[in-house]
């Protein structure tokens, strides 16, 4: 079982549990097939894409399917320089700089939902908080807007965590879970002998829930910590923090070594303490690479590996039109590309032999073959299925073919499908790589339409040719059939508009250069 529901957990499930142990704990479970994440995806993208309309500047990051981090410094600053200190609890939040009226009314004097340490007493008024009080209490209550909306508008409730950082705001926003939300007041500094908020709030994490720590490097602190090489029991930050001699060096000497990150002892020193200077990213339209895996118990022939190339590239495919296509664009029926993936990859992680020493097993990493994406993939008018088929048939399985040249003895327990090398079109956003040129000609021809000459018609002129430049096309407009017809065999004889006949040899001359071809006809032999 990969996951389950908080009513799932209330009843003793957990995450990554045997399915039969699930049955055995709650016998009443239900067991979901959670292969097709397109659901998923979709609402992922829905709320990512709302979240954002709201932020200033688009500095939103999306983290796996359903976390955000958001940065409202701007908006934050600029709604606690326009507070009035004289009648806070009628404070206006202003969600536009422009337009006075967009926004929402609060209570400046208490702030939204919980916060830690939940016995702090909220501020009453301007004079006895600090500044850094005040900016989160204002950005406690845009969260709260953020998550009414969120619930009224497309039914999706959220938990939210309101801090300095993306370290501190993510641990906080975990405190009261689901559908709540915390803010982590100060002091973020000691006073004195009195330590800071966020070292109390720090110090009673376990060490493997802290974002940053993984596994490998939890186990290491576990195992210097307590001096066995096998630790059950928990040990949380104050644990690690408090060990005698404890700091950059010390970290330095047990988690350093060969493939070890640069400076991971300094590094991880400030994590424990809740220091993160990492900067919230700008959010992207266009995803870096689009991936579909998935896991077996077995795989070890080669009709069964193309039977799962093909159920994973539908899945990609299906995925790739919905993060790629923009259906807003009313120009295109069918919607219009965002971007372009130019490269296929295909990584299996092959089962290690039975015989292999089970610690090591874990070094079984995944191999990767890419080639370049065929077009084929971007055709809408094909059916997903036939576009899986052929994808598999003249890419996918010749990759393969060279990652396991060998015919037999190989077991896969993963097969990842992706594209990569996302090129983006044109488009209007600010993220977009360029500009739409036939939307920038439509919309040069709107502004300009009441300062256009326009000539007049000339009964000597069999069709009209109007150029509508639509991506850098001409358009020709021809006034019936036989006109249509006439203008595509390329009918010379017929003068435009803007041409008169010569008198002398008859040819159709524009009127710039009638000069130029009266003086050629005065010219000596």
């Amino acid at each position: 079982m990969v996951t389950c529901n908080y009513e799932a957990r209330r009843r003793g499930l957990h995450k990554l549990q045997l399915i039969k142990d699930a049955k055995r704990i709650c016998p009443d479970v239900v067991i979901v097939l959670g292969e097709d994440l397109t659901k998923f995806r979709n609402a992922s993208k829905e709320l990512y894409l709302f979240v954002r309309s709201f932020v200033w500047g688009g500095r939103v990051e999306k983290l796996g399917f359903d976390e955000l981090f958001l940065d409202v410094t701007e908006m934050i600053d600029y709604n606690t320089g326009i507070l009035n200190p004289n009648d806070l609890s009628n404070s206006f939040f202003y969600l536009d700089r422009k337009d006075p009226t967009v926004g929402f009314s609060y209570d400046a004097t208490r702030f939204q939902g919980s916060i830690f340490p939940a016995t702090e007493a909220a501020p009453t008024a301007q004079n006895e908080v600090s500044s850094l009080d005040m900016r989160l209490l204002v950005a406690s209550h845009f969260q709260g807007f953020l998550r009414s909306n969120m619930e009224h508008k497309i039914g999706f409730t959220a938990t939210g965590g309101i801090s300095t950082s993306k370290l501190l705001a993510k641990l906080v926003g975990s405190v009261h879970k689901p559908n709540g939300q915390t803010t982590l007041l100060p002091p973020y500094t000691a006073v004195g002998r009195v330590p800071s908020n966020v070292t109390q709030f720090m110090d009673d994490h376990e060490i493997r829930k802290i974002p940053g720590i993984g596994s490998r490097i939890a186990e290491r602190l576990k195992t210097h910590i307590s001096g066995e090489e096998t630790v059950d029991e928990k040990i949380t930050v104050r644990d690690i923090r408090q060990f005698p001699g404890m700091g950059p060096p010390l970290l330095e000497k047990i988690l350093g070594g060969p493939g070890s990150a640069k400076g991971i002892g300094t590094r991880m020193w400030s994590i424990l303490h809740g220091v993160d200077d990492t900067d919230v990213l700008e959010g992207r339209d266009v995803p870096t690479q689009i991936s579909i895996e998935d896991s077996y118990g077995r795989l070890d022939t080669l009709e069964s590996v193309r039977r799962e190339l093909v159920a994973l590239s539908g899945s990609l495919i299906r995925r790739i039109r919905t993060d790629l296509l923009d259906k807003s664009d009313d120009s295109t029926p069918q919607g219009r590309w965002l971007a372009h993936p130019r490269t296929l990859r295909l990584s299996t992680r092959p089962r290690p032999p039975p015989d292999m020493d089970t610690a090591h097993a874990y070094n079984y990493n995944r191999i990767s073959r890419s080639a370049p994406l065929a077009s084929f993939i971007f055709n809408l008018d094909e059916n997903i299925d036939a576009l899986a088929e052929r994808l598999v048939k003249d890419s996918l399985l010749a990759m393969f073919r060279k990652l396991h040249p060998e015919k037999a003895g190989w077991n896969l327990g993963l097969i990842n499908v992706a594209v990569t090398n996302m090129v983006e079109t044109a488009g209007d956003q600010k993220q977009s790589s360029g500009r739409d040129i036939g939307k920038m000609f439509r919309q040069q021809e709107t502004v300009l339409k009441d300062w256009t000459v326009q000539e007049p018609e000339s009964p000597l002129v069999p069709v009209q040719a109007s150029r509508s430049l639509i991506g850098g096309s001409p358009e020709i407009e021809p006034q019936s059939a036989e006109a249509e017809d006439d203008w595509d065999e390329g009918d010379e004889d017929e003068p435009l508009a803007s041409s008169v006949l010569c008198p002398i040899c008859g040819a159709s001359i524009p009127h710039f250069a009638q000069l130029a071809h009266e003086m050629y006809h005065s010219a000596p032999e």
